[in-house]
């Protein structure tokens, strides 16, 4: 089974993989697998711009956790969609150093549910978690996260609303 890990850079998902890692579970960082499909670097948004259908058309079927911004891009057996408060969100990526533009851009993309629209336009429901990261440690959500691959845990998504915090200063 390939379950994925999604959600807007800063919500988690990295952590949240080295815990699922230390509990023994095979993981795959997404980011370790895109260098041949890099287009270019878009300098403005200061990000890498890849080839998305070729990396998921040529992405080789794992068995364990894929981790990465990506991941409902693949075709997980189910997939964990990873969410954080936008004003929590914009403290954890200026504390990476993100460009004042960048951090807009990922906290405007998290107000609006990006992420979990764009999962949902892939996956059915029955397939998707939703996990507000902003006050559960990372370990909960690792444990929150082998509950819902193993059946352990229903789906559930679309209870959160960040809609309020869309054109504050956060």
């Amino acid at each position: 089974m390939m379950i994925g890990i999604t959600g807007t850079p800063g919500t988690g998902k990295t952590t949240v993989a080295h815990e699922l890692c230390a509990r023994g579970h095979m993981v795959t960082a997404l980011s370790t697998t895109i260098t041949p499909y890099i287009i270019e670097r878009d300098e403005v948004r200061d990000t890498l711009v890849i080839d998305e259908e070729s990396w998921a058309r040529e992405f080789p079927r794992v068995e364990g956790f894929v981790e990465g911004h990506l991941a409902h891009l693949l075709p997980c057996d189910l997939i964990v969609v990873l969410r954080c408060r936008p004003d929590v969100l914009a403290g954890r990526l200026r504390a990476r150093g993100y460009p004042e533009a960048k951090v807009r851009e990922n906290v405007e993309a998290e107000a609006l549910d990006v992420a979990l629209i764009e999962t949902l336009e892939e996956f059915r429901g029955d397939q998707v978690l939703e996990i507000d990261t902003t006050e559960r440690d990372f370990g909960e959500c690792a444990s929150l996260i082998e509950e819902f691959s193993q059946g352990k845990i229903p789906p559930s998504f679309g209870n959160i609303d960040w809609s309020g915090y869309l054109g504050e200063e956060v």
